[in-house]
């Protein structure tokens, strides 16, 4: 007769149930945390939009003001849907809420991570969510107080003879959106810049090498994001380009390359 295996002991929990448990426990905490955060960071947003509510219309007569400065003598924004002159103001609204609440948001997302860095990772990380909001609202800012108006001229001055240029809100809402999106990620370029040579995945002297390839991608960049005209595709080219080169000089600055460890790992 062949030697009987040892059966397990009835009942007995199988070698990897505890770390199970553990991982489980630990995911389970923190998807909780996350809702919270989430939960504080959608509270913030409702308060702002509650409170913006009474200033609605103010809110969007200040968006389209750049457009409607330009438009012709005697003409006006239309409304092509029957409920846009009155849900058009709230989710305009509802946009500039988010847009105040972004720095909330970005704490409760920092707040989140933080737990799981190393105390140089946070000194690090720091600075970087702190610029990369003021970035933000200086690309938001940009196009409003400078594309804005020189791409809303050049569309006016650009209407064939007899036809007058009348924007339907809900459109000129979606427009405005998707350019402050793109100029306020745009203008992100230097945090990314700094984070890629800080992990070490490239060096700045790839960067540098890489200038020519930032450069028409950028144009290529701005020809997807803005509308087919060559002035708003140039005011979004040239400054990613020269942030992008203000980012190189920032690791510089900062110090951020991790090129001495790879030469120490790669020598030996």
């Amino acid at each position: 007769m062949s030697p009987e295996s040892p059966e397990p002991e009835v009942g007995a929990p199988p070698p990897e149930s505890e770390a199970e448990k553990l991982a489980e426990g630990t995911l389970i905490s923190h998807l909780v945390e996350l809702r919270a955060r989430l939960l504080k960071s959608a509270a913030a947003i409702l308060v702002l939009f509650v409170g913006l509510v009474p200033f609605a219309e103010r809110i969007f007569t200040a968006v389209a003001t750049p457009l409607m400065d330009q438009l012709p003598e005697g003409a006006t924004m239309i409304a092509t849907q029957v409920a846009s002159p009155f849900l058009t103001p709230f989710k305009m609204t509802l946009f500039v809420a988010l847009f105040l609440a972004m720095p909330v948001v970005l704490y409760q997302l920092w707040q989140f991570v933080a737990p799981g860095l190393y105390r140089n990772e946070k000194r690090f990380a720091i600075p970087l969510l702190l610029s990369s909001i003021v970035l933000f609202y200086a690309g938001a800012s940009f196009a409003y107080y400078v594309v804005f108006p020189l791409m809303f001229g050049f569309f006016a001055a650009a209407a064939p003879e007899g036809v007058t240029m009348m924007t339907d809100i809900s459109s000129y809402l979606d427009f405005v959106l998707t350019l402050f999106f793109a100029f306020g990620i745009a203008f992100e370029v230097p945090i990314a810049t700094v984070m890629l040579v800080s992990s070490g995945l490239v060096s700045i002297k790839a960067l540098g090498k890489a200038r020519a390839y930032v450069f028409l991608g950028a144009f290529v960049a701005g020809m997807f994001l803005t509308p087919p005209d060559a002035i708003s595709q140039t005011l979004l080219a040239v400054p990613v380009y020269l942030l992008y080169e203000s980012g190189i000089v920032l690791c510089r600055i900062l110090g951020a390359e991790r090129s001495e460890p790879q030469e120490e790992s790669s020598a030996s």
